[in-house]
């Protein structure tokens, strides 16, 4: 059911109908008051001259009064419901005064140079600074933060995230060859000689295991001697084994142009070029690609990663004390440190801000101004009038007042000065 007027409003607005009609009977009272006074002064006036002057104010109050309850009823309504041309001007010309007050709002407020100016004055970035760099504030924003973050994720679909990065790794991790870029990059690991690294750690691996597992070698080669032969020359030829072993190794250890080393070099420099250039090679790099990512793979590998990731990022999130949150709020308290002591950082902060602000303010003026506008189109009409004299109507019952005094002062000045100059009167 659509509000009636001065129904459902709120405690502030229940009081300012109050003071309201409080000034609408002290408006009142001041005519009926002016009207009394008439009524006796012109009745008595043939026996006392001087309530002729009482009457010519008591008059010019009345019609000062009328005047002026007549100017401002017409604001809201028509006076008496009378049909007069141009009264009840707020509810009849609502839009139009909507649209003067967004035209208005969008020239002088909305303007670049005007906008541009009042960030010019204000240290907007020292004043972020000092209020981020105290530890409630920048805890309190990580809040917000990480709440806003949380509803993020949680708003996210899982099916769509999952099909972008499954869309993401098959373009730009599967759908490329690979032969050309692996190829380059080895290339330069072996021109750089840091792959010796590599190899000094796979080397060294292999001899501790060679040290500590010298019973792995019993059996491994005597096994497949004739049954003929003595178990003596078993445990010999499986010695010898494990010996050469550890001596190939340690002979590779200690000298850095061993031909086994030199033998890996070689191989990786031709695997380097195989992988650009020989057609083959490629071949087989996609072939092993294509096994290890195939479609269903892909697709099972990114809703996991997704899984995972959005798991952990809300369950950080939601804990005060985690790791990202206590982070964020000391990047936000150094980050308002900064803005408080580094001159160049607010001027940059500062220039960015009103650049930002004045490109907002040009290309969306318009738009802006016109929430107002289409805002006051859409109010009623009757609860616009009732809203606009609630908030001003209680001054506006001053005008009445002052009409009635200053028509007043006028009757009795006008009929003073006529007195004066046209005796008789």
């Amino acid at each position: 059911m659509p509000r009636t007027p001065m129904t459902q409003l709120s405690p502030a607005d229940q009081v300012r109908l109050s003071a309201l009609r409080r000034m609408k009977a002290v408006a009142l009272g001041a005519l009926i008051f002016m009207a009394i006074v008439f009524v006796i002064a012109f009745a008595f006036q043939e026996r006392l001259d001087w309530l002729a002057y009482v009457r010519a104010a008591a008059e010019g109050g009345m019609v000062g009064a009328l005047a002026d309850w007549f100017a401002v009823t017409a604001l809201f309504r028509r006076p008496l419901g009378l049909p007069i041309p141009h009264t009840a001007i707020i509810p009849s010309r609502k839009d139009e005064i909507g649209r003067s007050l967004g035209e208005f709002v969008e020239t002088n407020f909305l303007e670049a140079s005007v906008v541009r100016a009042k960030l010019s004055n204000t240290a907007i970035a020292q004043r972020a600074g000092e209020w981020l760099r105290e530890a409630p504030h920048a805890e309190r924003v990580a809040t917000e933060g990480a709440a806003v973050a949380s509803a993020v994720l949680n708003a996210l679909s899982d099916d769509d995230v999952r099909d972008l990065i499954t869309d993401l790794a098959r373009e730009h991790l599967v759908s490329p060859d690979w032969g050309p870029p692996a190829g380059a990059w080895l290339g330069k690991i072996v021109e750089a000689d840091a792959h010796h690294g590599a190899v000094d750690l796979a080397v060294d691996s292999i001899s501790t295991w060679l040290d500590a597992n010298a019973v792995a070698f019993n059996g491994l080669i005597s096994r497949r001697l004739p049954s003929w032969v003595p178990k003596l020359a078993h445990r010999f030829v499986d010695d010898t084994a494990y010996n050469e072993a550890v001596r190939f190794i340690h002979a590779v250890q200690a000298d850095s142009q061993h031909p086994a080393r030199l033998a890996v070099d070689g191989y990786l420099n031709r695997l380097a070029d195989n992988l650009q250039h020989d057609p083959a090679t490629r071949a087989k790099l996609e072939n092993a690609k294509a096994t290890l990512f195939d479609s269903p793979r892909v697709g099972a590998l990114a809703a996991e990663a997704w899984n995972t990731a959005k798991a952990g990022l809300l369950t950080a999130l939601a804990d005060p004390e985690s790791g990202l949150r206590r982070r964020a709020a000391q990047a936000l308290q150094e980050i308002g440190a900064r803005l408080t002591t580094d001159a160049a950082l607010q001027h940059r902060v500062d220039m960015w801000v009103s650049d930002a602000a004045v490109f907002l303010v040009d290309r969306y003026r318009h738009d802006i101004a016109s929430i107002i506008t289409d805002t006051v189109e859409r109010w009623d009409p009757a609860e616009t009038t009732e809203k606009i004299e609630l908030m001003v109507g209680r001054d506006l019952q001053y005008i009445r007042l002052n009409g009635t005094f200053v028509g007043a002062l006028a009757g009795l000045a006008i009929f003073t000065i006529a007195h004066a100059l046209i005796p008789g009167v």
